[in-house]
Order: C-alpha cells, then sequence, then structure tokens
C-alpha cells in the first residue's frame, strides 16, 4: 500500500510537472511565433521606410537622403537573416524564406540602379526608373511572402495553441483520478495499519519460536558435522586396515617367493665362484641367473610397497593391458593355487588416465572378492577392451568368476558402505564402495551383473585417454656405454653398514673417491674437513635426522655440492617438494643406474664451487 501510494504521488508530480512543461513550451512557442510574425512586419515596414528615402534623394539629390536609404535597406536586410534563422526550424517557412531572399536581392538591385543615376546627376533617369520599380513584380513577391509567412505563423500559433489546451486538459483530468486514487489508498492504508500490528504481533511470536528452532537445527548441525568428520576418519583408518589386512594375506605367498629368489640369487652367486676358482668360462650365466633373481625380488618389492602405501594420488596415463599382465604374478601369490587367472586383452593398448596404485588395488580387490565368492576354487577371468559410445571412447575391465553368484536384493546394495555378505571379522563392507567412489571420481560408469549359481561379472567403463602416449624410458643393459663422468669425491651418507659399504665400493669400481659416513650429524664435519667434496649421496630415512632435513641443515657455503638421494620407500619419490629439486635413485641399483643417477645429479643447476671462482 505504501509502494501505490508513492507511485500515486510520484505519478501526480509528474503529470503537474509535464503539465508546467508543455505550458511553458506552449507559450514559448507562441511568443517565437509573435517573434515571427513582428519580424515580419518590422522587415515590411522598413522596405518601405529604404524606398521612401531612395524616392526623396531621387526628386531632392540630397545625400543624407541617399545615406538614409542605404542603411534602411541594410537594415531590411539583416532582419531578413533574423527572420530566417527564426523559421530555421519550420519547414514549412522555408520555400517562403528563400522566395523573400531571392526578391530581396532582386528589388535591391533595382533599387540600386535607380541611386546610382541620381549620384552621377541623372536625375530624370533615375526618377523615371524608380516609378518603374514602384510596379516592379519583386515588390509585390516581397509584400506577398512576407503575407504568407505571418498567415502561417497564425496557423501554426492556432494549432499549438490547441494541442497545448488538449494536453492541460488531459492533465487535469489525470491528476484528478490520481487524487481520488490517492484518497482511496489513505483510507485502506488505515486499514492496513489496523491488519499490520496484529500481524507484527503474530510475527513477533513466531520469530521467537523460529530462532528457538534455527539454534536447535544447528546445535545438530554441528553434531552431525563433528559426527562426519570422525566417520571420515575412522573410515580412511578402515581403508588402510583392510589394506594392511590384505598385505598380511600376501605375506606367506611372498615368503615363499622371496625364499625361491634367494635361493636363485645365492645360488647363482655361489657357482659363479666355483666358475671362477675353476677358470671356468660360466661365470657370466651364473651370475646373470643371479642378477635376474635380485631383480624379481626387487620388483616385488615396489608392487608390495606400492599396495601398502597410502594416499596415493599421481594421474598418468596407464595402458591398461599391460598393466593387469604386470600384476598377474601379484594375483597368483594373493589368490592361491586353487584360482586359475585368466587374461584377455582386447584393448589394442588403449589406457586411461588414472592413479597406478589406486586402480591396482581396484583390480586386487576385485579379484579377493571374486576368490571368497568361488571359495577358493575356481576360474577368475580378467577382460579388458574398447568400447564405443556416441562420440566418446570407453575401455571397459570386466572382472567375472565362477563362483555363487548373488540374488538380486544384495546387488542392489553392494556399492553400499559397510554393506557386505561376509561373516563378522571376514570384510569391512568399504572394498566395493571404494572401487565405486574411484571410477566415478575417473567420470566413468560401475555395473555388476550377476544371479544365484551363475557368477559375478563386474565391469568398469572408465573414459579412454587420448592424449600423446607417455615416453618411456627403457633401462639400457649392464654392458651399454656408461656416461662420461670425470673423476669425483663423494660423501656417502648411510646408517645401514652393509648399504654404505655396497654403496662406496660401487663408487670405487667407477672411479670415484668415496668418503663414508654413517651418522647424518657428522656430514657437517666431514664436508669441513674435505672442502673438495663435488657430490652428496644420501639415504633418505635414517635415525635421528632423515637425508632432506640433513641437506637443509647444511651451510650455505656448501651450497654448490651436487646431490643425490637414494631410497628403497615406495611413497617418497612422489613427493616432489620433500627433495627440494634434488635427483632420486630407488634401491636397489646397479652400477650403470648409479653411474646415471650421479650424471643427472651433477647437472642439475647449483652455485658455482668458491675454489673455482677464485682459480677462473
Amino acid at each position: 500500500m505504501g509502494i501505490l501510494g508513492v507511485g500515486v504521488l510520484v505519478a501526480l508530480i509528474l503529470t503537474l510537472g509535464e503539465a508546467n512543461r508543455q505550458r511553458d513550451r506552449a507559450i514559448t512557442l507562441q511568443s517565437h511565433s509573435y517573434d515571427v510574425m513582428i519580424l515580419s512586419r518590422t522587415l515590411a515596414g522598413t522596405i518601405a521606410r529604404s524606398e521612401a528615402s531612395l524616392g526623396r534623394y531621387v526628386i531632392s539629390g540630397d545625400k543624407q537622403l541617399g545615406r538614409l536609404y542605404y542603411e534602411d535597406w541594410r537594415r531590411a536586410g539583416d532582419q531578413l537573416a533574423r527572420l530566417e534563422a527564426l523559421t530555421r526550424d519550420n519547414d514549412e517557412q522555408q520555400p517562403l524564406i528563400d522566395r523573400l531572399r531571392d526578391a530581396y536581392r532582386s528589388r535591391g538591385g533595382e533599387l540600386s540602379l535607380t541611386a546610382l543615376s541620381t549620384n552621377y546627376g541623372k536625375n530624370a533617369q533615375a526618377l523615371s526608373r524608380y516609378y518603374q520599380s514602384r510596379k516592379a513584380a519583386s515588390l509585390a513577391e516581397i509584400n506577398d511572402v512576407l503575407d504568407s509567412i505571418i498567415a502561417g505563423e497564425r496557423r501554426l500559433l492556432d494549432r499549438r495553441t490547441r494541442a497545448a489546451m488538449a494536453l492541460v486538459d488531459r492533465s487535469t483530468r489525470a491528476a484528478f483520478v490520481l487524487s481520488a486514487f490517492g484518497v482511496l489508498l489513505l483510507l485502506g492504508a488505515i486499514a492496513l495499519g489496523w491488519l499490520s500490528v496484529t500481524a507484527l504481533t503474530e510475527r513477533a511470536t513466531a520469530r521467537a519460536e523460529a530462532d528457538a528452532e534455527r539454534a536447535r537445527a544447528e546445535e545438530l548441525s554441528r553434531a552431525v558435522a563433528a559426527a562426519t568428520d570422525e566417520l571420515r576418519v575412522q573410515e580412511a583408518r578402515l581403508r588402510q586396515v583392510q589394506k594392511m589386512d590384505a598385505v598380511g594375506q600376501l605375506t606367506g605367498g611372498i615368503a615363499h617367493d622371496f625364499n625361491n629368489m634367494l635361493a636363485v640369487v645365492i645360488g647363482g652367486l655361489e657357482l659363479a665362484r666355483r666358475a671362477a676358482a675353476a677358470g671356468s668360462g660360466e661365470v657370466d650365466k651364473h651370475l646373470a641367473s643371479a642378477s635376474e633373481g635380485a631383480n624379481r625380488a626387487a620388483d616385488l618389492t615396489r608392487r608390495l610397497l606400492a599396495f601398502a602405501r597410502e594416499d596415493a594420488i599421481n594421474p598418468e596415463p596407464i595402458e591398461v593391458g599391460a598393466l593387469i599382465a604386470g600384476m598377474r604374478d601379484l594375483m597368483d601369490r594373493t589368490l592361491g593355487d586353487g584360482i586359475r587367472v585368466e587374461i584377455v586383452d582386447r584393448a589394442a593398448r588403449a589406457r586411461v588416465r588414472a592413479d597406478r596404485v589406486q586402480l591396482e588395488n581396484t583390480l586386487l580387490n576385485l579379484a579377493v572378492n571374486a576368490r571368497d565368492a568361488m571359495e577358493g576354487r575356481g576360474t577368475l577371468t580378467i577382460t579388458a577392451a574398447v568400447e564405443h559410445a556416441e562420440a566418446a571412447e570407453f575401455l571397459t575391465v570386466a572382472v567375472a568368476d565362477t563362483g555363487c553368484g548373488m540374488t538380486p536384493e544384495v546387488a542392489e546394495r553392494v556399492f553400499e558402505p559397510f554393506f557386505t555378505t561376509k561373516p563378522v571379522g571376514k570384510g569391512t563392507g568399504l572394498g566395493l564402495s571404494q572401487i565405486f567412489a574411484f571410477v566415478r571420481q575417473l567420470h566413468g560408469e560401475v555395473t555388476i551383473d550377476t544371479a544365484p549359481g551363475a557368477g559375478t561379472v563386474v565391469r568398469m567403463k572408465l573414459p579412454r585417454d587420448t592424449s600423446a602416449a607417455p615416453l618411456i624410458a627403457v633401462p639400457a643393459a649392464d654392458h651399454a656405454d656408461e656416461p662420461a663422468v670425470a673423476a669425483l669425491t663423494v660423501l656417502v651418507v648411510e646408517d645401514d653398514p652393509r648399504v654404505l659399504a655396497a654403496t662406496t665400493g660401487a663408487l670405487e669400481e667407477l672411479g670415484h673417491e668415496a668418503i663414508r659416513c654413517d651418522d647424518p650429524l657428522e656430514a657437517p664435519a666431514l664436508l669441513a674437513r674435505h672442502p673438495h667434496v663435488d657430490l652428496i649421496i644420501s639415504d633418505v630415512l635414517m635415525p635421528v635426522r632423515t637425508g632432506p632435513e640433513m641437506i637443509a641443515a647444511l651451510d650455505p657455503s656448501h651450497a654448490h655440492v651436487a646431490v643425490l638421494f637414494v631410497t628403497g620407500f615406495a611413497g617418497e619419490t612422489n613427493e616432489a617438494g620433500l627433495f627440494n629439486g634434488h635427483h632420486v635413485l630407488r634401491k636397489p641399483f646397479t652400477l650403470v643406474g648409479l653411474e646415471r643417477a650421479i650424471a643427472e645429479a651433477l647437472s642439475r643447476a647449483r652455485p658455482e664451487a668458491p675454489h673455482r671462482i677464485a682459480a677462473e
């Protein structure tokens, strides 16, 4: 009601204001029309006076009368210019003004000849011309045009006056209507005032109740948020416990495989030692066999550490077929001898962009679930294929088992967190929910096809990665050409005496001078005693102080020394900020790998050595 009242008031003000503006405009236009008519009459009078002065000048020959003629005629020209300016906004008057200007010029020419004859004393000729000019058409044209201009202005004035009166009448009626509406609004406002008092009272009561409910809702929301945070923490712990439980299940098979690999290593070394003592030529063959066993053990260790690692999110292009094939040994050890694993690769080297560790864990979780469904005996089939859908390509990974299958009621709930059909203590119910979250994170889909007695197929549909294939560095053979690195002075920091001895021995074999340090706290003192150290090779995880902490604590005068970190933990090398740009070498490593890592560490940018600057 208040808005309507204000609107009516504003409309009334605008209406009255517009009426006043139109009245002022009508007055202005009327004044303009009167100016045009008065100026037209004045122009006619000025021309008449000028011609009268010329007639007296012709009769008397008085030069003073000739000047009066000239001044009046010039004044008439100024008045004509003013009249033209006043009528410039009137298109109807413009043709008349043009005619008037032409007649004025023509008349001026006629009169100037008469005045010239008088000026040269030819009074008779001048008088004759004067009487002839009184009958000239130009004079009649001037009078007719001026009369037409005055008549046109009268008509225009009448139209403007009628329009102004009509507008004033409309404004008066509108003001009356608005005033009546304003009175009605005033009466309505009085009624609404009484209703508002009642409504405000009720609103105050409702607001007090709403504030109380809001306080209770906020308290409940805080309680739910706290419970949710605690639930997430417990869920993360459960995921890690589940992962470590899987690691525990791997222990027996891995211990057996490690014994086999160590048997190959130890047997190969023993045979190589005996062949060397006997001067046999089979030393290289036995050493190659031992090296192969050690490499297999190192690969198994890396896979186990990667699986046990927590929170590994490092998306990269992954060739799924090769990944599944590389996991075959791990699956065989995890699932046991009663499960036959079949891998069908129809992916044609297609790739997806995902975290390698999460994808491996997903496949291993599905394989373990399939093993439990088959009660330890059956066939597990993993199929990778490319699927085309609309304008996109997907890579599907299907894990099928020959187990007992599930009912539709159970299949509908398998992706719910903490839902499990396993006995108490045999599962957390988080495996398939984690798989569901992982696939959705990749903008994919996961489906399950199952029926009682018909087995189960879990199918993951992942977006295919079409970016350029990553360049995969192929390790060179041990007999490849080694990088050309000059003899260096190397400080080796390692808390394990066996690894320290092996590393210093490898450096000496490569022609470098090795300085041993089994305590990271002693490294600064050794650097002070050996100012010409070119490279620091340090383990990462050590008691008291880690390798990165030791490097960070060194005096800035040692900033020119190159640094190479060596680690056997799977999770560290993904933390690029931990090593401050220094190169990292994984354990175990070969001599060629060590030499390459040294060359890479020396190539990293660092300040120039002080003694070299002085020499230069």
